[in-house]
């Protein structure tokens, strides 16, 4: 314990930058989908989608340089095994990830009460299965386009945010229907506790770590070992 809190003061702007990101991600995401069931369906499910995506983008954007810009547990574990972040800093950033989350959620409460589930991710049909596999091949293209815009020195300069925010959206409409599209535990939690429903919560833990880690070999043989992206 005395260990994490002393990487919390050593990374703190960086550990701040992850809470703050989180919570925007969350709060404006998740609060599209409450304002959506408040306002009878006036944000549309498109709507939500652009938010989430756009939050992404801008955060990229405006807090890449100081953190990484992750805001998501499974991002920052497929940092550390891809050699991009030493493990020292992987608790504090998904410690703070959570807290961000978590306060994100308990806002919208506050503000708006418990409307909507709170933006809380659920197989449709209660098919856990399903979820799992679609939130891992999600959370594979996700990390992939991350490693390729946002890492790759081969990649156009200045596009990361875009890209990552543009798929995040797309994935979001295609497929939020049917898993939620989380791909990012963070973003999972905070409505889930704060909401009482923890339903099949163990996927959308395990499926974008697991879709994360899955970018992680694949780019690796598609960058001499992630060789190609440092020199």
């Amino acid at each position: 314990m005395k260990s994490l809190i002393k990487e919390f003061f050593l990374f703190r702007q960086e550990v701040l930058a992850e809470a703050i990101g989180t919570f925007t991600l969350v709060f404006a995401g998740t609060g599209a989908v409450m304002v959506n069931e408040l306002s009878k369906g006036a944000v549309t499910h498109v709507g939500i989608s652009f938010v989430f995506g756009a939050a992404v983008a801008a955060l990229i954007y405006s807090i890449g340089h100081l953190s990484g810009a992750h805001f998501n547990p499974a991002v920052t574990l497929a940092f550390w095994t891809s050699g991009f972040l030493p493990r020292r800093r992987v608790l504090p950033y998904i410690l703070a990830q959570s807290i961000g989350a978590i306060a994100a959620s308990a806002t919208l409460v506050i503000s708006l009460g418990k409307v909507g589930n709170l933006g809380v991710t659920l197989p449709l049909n209660n098919n856990w299965l399903q979820s799992f596999v679609l939130e891992t091949l999600l959370t594979f293209i996700l990390m992939f386009v991350i490693f390729g815009s946002g890492l790759d020195r081969r990649a156009p300069i200045g596009f990361a945010g875009l890209a990552i925010g543009l798929t995040v959206g797309l994935e979001a409409m295609f497929m939020g229907p049917i898993t939620g599209a989380s791909m990012n535990p963070a973003r999972s939690l905070g409505p889930a506790l704060m909401a009482g429903i923890w339903q099949h919560h163990w996927v959308y833990w395990l499926a974008p770590i697991l879709g994360a880690q899955l970018a992680v070999l694949i780019y690796s043989q598609l960058s001499n070992g992630f060789r190609d992206l440092r020199e």
